[in-house]
């Protein structure tokens, strides 16, 4: 094998941080799995009212579905935030529907959601502190390290972060002008049909942006050193100190 077919340190070295940076993805927003946690309770209540228009009957079935995500999830022992804040979603959306009486209104609170997240991802970055970084940070172990200590991972944050508050922004002008024309069947299948490609592009997008930048800077590991250090340094004093105590002890005795 010649050295044109061994790999580089930098090619591992980039592969590893890909791979690193898709588990976290994977991690941070939940997989396929917290995708159909995602749509499965909108598309049965939007299922369900196209055959009959019955809005009780629609918001129950979609209730029902969150809460029996979440019992599964909590059987098999899995993390349960991405399914418990489909239930929230859910209930809000519930309770705003059977106040107002209107099956649009299901919709309402996910939507005003997507909007008021496309405008946090847009303010934080013009803020200095993208809040994809925030998100992720705490997954890729650098908590935030990234906004002083890694300029080049700032950027590829804050890139992403626009990346995710222009897709959802587009989302809303498609969504909000169909809540006011469109009828309830129709609002809702398009909002089924846009949960998950505008996420996928997104996520994509972050991926790409993350694997060309930088590697995040450990700080865990770095104060389990720290740790480590300060633990040697005072066995090394305490050492030291049992030393000169029995050299003094010896010279007494004499």
């Amino acid at each position: 094998m010649t050295s044109l077919d061994k790999p580089t340190e930098d090619t591992q070295a980039r592969d590893d941080a890909r791979a690193v940076t898709e588990a976290a993805l994977f991690e941070a927003f939940g997989g396929v799995r917290g995708m159909v946690e995602t749509v499965l309770p909108g598309l049965l209540f939007v299922t369900i009212f196209t055959i009959n228009k019955d809005l009780h009957w629609s918001a129950i079935a979609a209730l029902a579905v969150s809460v029996v995500l979440v019992v599964v999830r909590l059987v098999m022992k899995d993390t349960v935030k991405h399914a418990f804040s489909g239930v929230f979603g859910v209930a809000f959306g519930v309770v705003f529907a059977m106040m107002t009486g209107n099956a649009k209104d299901f919709y309402l609170p996910g939507m005003l959601y997507t909007l008021g997240l496309a405008l946090a991802y847009i303010i934080t970055t013009l803020c200095g502190v993208p809040l994809i970084g925030l998100i992720l940070g705490p997954v890729f172990k650098e908590n935030l390290s990234w906004r002083t200590r890694n300029p080049g991972r700032k950027k590829a944050y804050a890139k992403a972060s626009w990346a995710w508050g222009l897709i959802l922004l587009a989302k809303c002008a498609i969504l909000f002008p169909l809540y006011w024309w469109a009828n309830t069947a129709q609002l809702g299948w398009v909002l089924v049909a846009l949960k998950i490609p505008p996420f996928l592009l997104a996520v994509w997008l972050t991926w790409v942006f993350l694997a060309k930048a930088p590697a995040p800077i450990d700080v865990f590991a770095e104060m389990e050193e720290a740790e480590k250090a300060e633990k040697a340094e005072e066995e090394r004093k305490a050492a030291l100190a049992t030393e000169g105590g029995e050299a003094a002890g010896g010279r007494h005795r004499k």
